[in-house]
């Protein structure tokens, strides 16, 4: 793909449900993802004679949501899953980002997801969401891919205890498949 234009309007859905999943909050995953965008945006050139220039966004967009749910840690704010008032659509965790082939629909599994730490949280939406590999996530995450296997290994046993599943849970139940 050489139109950004095209581009953005192919990749920023996908992207956007990804870092959502990731982050768990719509706007900071729209703030990551135009970061991510205006940067591929200015390194156009060199972006679209990548192999995957979608895989360059995603690890900004990633990067970006990750430092700033780190920050707002430091500052000991917590992300809600609910508003006081009354929900407007598209508002809470996990039905913000819905995809026409329902992908992310309101379920315990996502919920579950929620609860993880963020980086656990990515490690999982990357390797069973986006379906990456062990290095491909670790290049996206900036880490290393022993990182990968012990972060995905912690998370999956998270995911076990708090789904109540005592064995291996399959790759469709955390997809969100039935």
């Amino acid at each position: 793909m050489t139109d950004f234009d095209e581009f953005f309007a192919v990749a920023w859905p996908r992207l956007l449900r990804t870092t959502y999943a990731v982050t768990g909050d719509r706007q900071l995953a729209e703030d990551a993802l135009q970061t991510a965008f205006t940067k591929a945006y200015a390194a156009w050139s060199r972006v679209s004679r990548a192999d995957e220039p979608i895989a360059y966004v995603r690890k900004i967009a990633l990067h970006t949501a990750l430092v700033q749910q780190r920050k707002a840690s430091a500052r000991r704010e917590t992300t809600v899953r609910s508003m006081p008032e009354a929900p407007v659509p598209g508002g809470s965790w996990p039905s913000a980002v819905s995809s026409e082939d329902g992908l992310l629909e309101r379920d315990e599994v996502w919920a579950a997801i929620a609860e993880l730490p963020p980086r656990q949280r990515a490690v999982v939406v990357l390797r069973y969401y986006e379906d990456l590999s062990e290095r491909q996530i670790a290049e996206t995450l900036g880490i290393r891919p022993g990182t990968v296997k012990s972060q995905s290994s912690a998370a999956l046993s998270t995911l076990r205890g708090l789904l109540g599943d005592t064995t291996n849970p399959t790759v469709s139940r955390v997809r969100g498949e039935r």
